[in-house]
């Protein structure tokens, strides 16, 4: 008679000669993680060169960009009292104006081969003025100002010839926000739907966070990410960066130094996202080439380096809310 033990143990080598039928079942494949998305933006859109350079660094990296244009970028010194700001009499601005009728005709150029490109225009309002006393009513008659100015750009400046179909683009691509200084308030947010906006980037959150829908828009906010040698939070934003390094001065000679810091602290942000949950990451920049071009160069490095990765996509602002607007079948990140 078998003992027990030399039961069990025949009972096993009979299952291993059998096919080893006691094999581990196969693990449970794991889940795949969604597409990281970085969303890469510019304030006011001014400089022809920087225009340029954005869209040639968009085509070695297949990123798409949201340009956040100042409207009185299309207003030449004869032409700036088309513009007329809450509570200010007419020509005013914050920011200035266009420089010249040519450079007018220069911008709206750049502005179309953008837009063909796949690029966000969207609205930075005009005169960058802090909005953020403003009612519902002032801020309506600045999203006023902004579209008309831009849908007859051309007119207005005595531009010939308007392109055939730059009407209808100016009347229907606009479709996100950012207000000026990042400034916002209540009656912000009752405006921008009324106006039929359908995304408002004004927001700062403490880092990364998923986008967000209320008030019948997407709201988007720049993170506070970790920054130099003391990895104390900064808003990704190159503004804010000149400010952190150099108290809004320009130091060019340190400006090897800023951009690595710079650099640093991005790839920092997105490896922190990219191996976690994979939030999108928002990045800020302006056209302005602070501390020697310190931040734009910054720019380049890491876009040149993470946008071109399989599972990374640098879109716009209107990218991603048309794809969270097609339902989940989109590889969105977050």
């Amino acid at each position: 008679m078998l003992r027990p033990f030399r039961v069990v143990a025949f009972f096993l080598a009979s299952l291993a000669a059998a096919g080893g039928a006691l094999a581990d079942p196969p693990a449970p494949p794991i889940p795949s993680k969604p597409t990281q998305v970085v969303i890469i933006s510019f304030d006011s859109a001014r400089d022809i060169s920087q225009w340029k350079r954005s869209r040639a660094l968009a085509q070695r990296t297949g990123a798409h960009f949201t340009y956040f244009l100042s409207c009185v970028f299309l207003l030449s010194p004869e032409t700036r009292k088309a513009y007329v700001a809450p509570g200010r009499s007419a020509g005013k601005s914050n920011i200035g104006f266009a420089a010249s009728k040519q450079e007018v005709a220069e911008r709206l150029e750049q502005i179309g081969l953008a837009a063909q490109e796949g690029h966000d225009i969207a609205s930075h309002a005009c005169g960058h003025f802090d909005g953020k006393h403003w009612s519902k009513a002032d801020w309506l008659k600045e999203f006023g100002s902004f579209e008309h100015i831009l849908e007859n750009a051309y007119a207005i400046n005595g531009i010939e010839p308007e392109p055939k179909s730059w009407r209808d683009f100016a009347q229907h691509v606009v479709v996100g926000f950012r207000a000026p200084y990042l400034s916002a308030n209540k009656a912000l947010y009752e405006a921008l739907p009324a106006a039929g906006y359908q995304f408002d980037a004004s927001g700062v959150s403490r880092g990364p966070v998923q986008p967000t829908a209320g008030d019948g828009i997407m709201h988007f906010s720049l993170p506070l990410i970790p920054e130099g040698p003391k990895s104390r939070p900064v808003i990704a934003m190159d503004y804010n960066l000149y400010v952190r390094h150099s108290g809004g001065f320009e130091r060019p000679r340190k400006a090897d130094e800023f951009t690595n810091r710079t650099y640093d602290a991005f790839r920092a942000a997105f490896e922190a996202q990219y191996r976690g949950k994979r939030i999108p990451l928002e990045l800020g920049f302006h056209f302005t080439l602070m501390n020697d071009g310190a931040y734009w160069n910054a720019l380049e490095r890491f876009a040149g380096e993470v946008c071109v990765k399989a599972d990374v996509e640098c879109i716009s602002f209107r990218d991603y809310v048309s794809r969270r607007d097609a339902g989940p079948k989109q590889t969105v990140g977050g």
